[in-house]
């Protein structure tokens, strides 16, 4: 029998059907896929990094809420995700739940970044990210990230909107490369009209979470090792994954709280706001790739508790002309911030935000979630997560 004539029979005798037609459809679409499906227009962008990395950025102009206006520029927003994700992030909760959904319907243009290496931005202008000799692919981690994807990135939107600043919003490792950004490019401070910190991460001296605590036990050894063995990239995504996240992870799957449990054990358990039924379509799209050295370079700083370039132990003298890494100066970070943290993010500890909030230049105030459990990824899947977080970033933006 035809898929779609499975499709309508379920539906008619089960409207449980239809919905979990929907999710293994959502499993399978990309984020322009996503935003088309649930009637939003979508638009694929490229530009090409100093360094030769070509990035795909993701474009929401508007929304059939709150349309064009002729002769009138919507506000830019510039979104930029975490580590091993991608701009799905932004919309895999569909609408009225995911960011990207909700800051189209407020009024803004949207658009959300890719990194280097991760699903959409797997290309180079000489190298390749796959094959034995893929070593120059990967030769990168968040640093790069600060330095060539988001300076590029932003120029091309400001090109391409006319506007002369926008708003930024990052998670996790969306905040990382904002600081390398605006302390190794500080001019990029000007085009910035504030900035609202997800998950804050620059120190890390304090974090918790038992899969960094051993990735930083074992840095060095594993650096070693996964240069001996030339593993360069960690967690693609591929059918295996997205295989696997759809089979134990789905309702009623025995192995369920598994898939919750290692989400948990990397970012704080609360289970009160993982709707579990989307485990299967998060996991469809993330991870979504990384070099390995954006792990080890966050493993050096949480045992460092510096926040500083990347260590390259014998040989500082010969790339800093020092014998440590130089440290990234915060007070350099002149763009107005705004931090969102949380009591149970067992990444970013609170000692290590009140640190990073105590040094940039220019805050806006740090704003502690009112739920006690809200956890690392609670800012990007949680059940009340516009309740909890994206409302109030959105009125601090009608101040700027």
């Amino acid at each position: 029998m035809a898929p779609y004539a499975v499709l309508l029979l379920l539906g008619l005798l089960a409207p449980a059907a239809l919905a979990s037609w929907n999710i293994d459809e959502d499993i399978r679409l990309d984020t322009i896929g996503l935003l088309t499906k649930y009637g939003y227009p979508a638009e694929v962008h490229e530009v090409t990094t100093d360094d030769g990395y070509i990035l795909s950025l993701h474009r929401v102009p508007y929304s059939p809420v709150s349309p064009l206006q002729e002769g009138k520029q919507k506000p830019v927003v510039f979104l930029q995700h975490g580590l091993l994700c991608s701009s799905a992030d932004w919309v895999v909760m569909g609408p009225g739940a995911g960011f990207a959904y909700i800051l189209a319907d407020a009024g803004y243009d949207v658009w959300m970044g890719n990194a280097r290496g991760n699903t959409y931005s797997r290309r180079h202008i000489k190298y390749k990210p796959n094959g034995l000799f893929n070593s120059k692919f990967w030769n990168f981690d968040w640093h790069e990230v600060g330095l060539y994807d988001l300076p590029a990135s932003i120029d091309y939107v400001l090109e391409q909107t006319g506007e002369e600043k926008l708003f930024y919003a990052g998670h996790s490792m969306g905040t990382t490369a904002f600081w390398v950004m605006t302390t190794q490019r500080p001019e990029y401070n000007d085009k910035i009209r504030a900035m609202f910190a997800l998950a804050p991460i620059a120190y890390m001296g304090y974090m918790t979470s038992p899969f960094f605590q051993l990735l930083s036990l074992a840095n060095k050894p594993l650096e070693f090792l996964l240069n001996i063995m030339g593993v360069n990239e960690f967690l693609p995504n591929n059918e295996l994954m997205t295989l696997g996240g759809k089979l134990l992870c789905q309702d009623k799957a025995l192995t369920q709280f598994m898939c919750e449990n290692v989400l948990f054990l990397i970012a704080g358990y609360d289970s009160e706001e993982l709707n579990s039924t989307m485990l299967p379509v998060i996991l469809g799209h993330t991870p979504a790739g990384a070099s390995t050295n954006e792990l080890l370079h966050y493993a050096q700083e949480i045992v460092s508790f510096k926040f500083r370039q990347w260590d390259y132990t014998a040989t500082n003298l010969f790339h800093y002309g020092s014998l440590t890494p130089p440290k990234y100066k915060l007070s350099k970070v002149t763009a107005p911030v705004a931090l969102f943290y949380s009591g149970n993010d067992w990444l970013a500890a609170i000692k290590d935000v009140d640190k990073l909030y105590s040094e940039i230049s220019n805050p806006i105030g740090k704003f502690k979630n009112s739920h006690s459990k809200f956890n690392h990824l609670d800012y990007l899947w949680a059940i009340r997560a516009k309740e909890l977080v994206y409302d109030q970033v959105l009125s601090l933006m009608t101040r700027y």
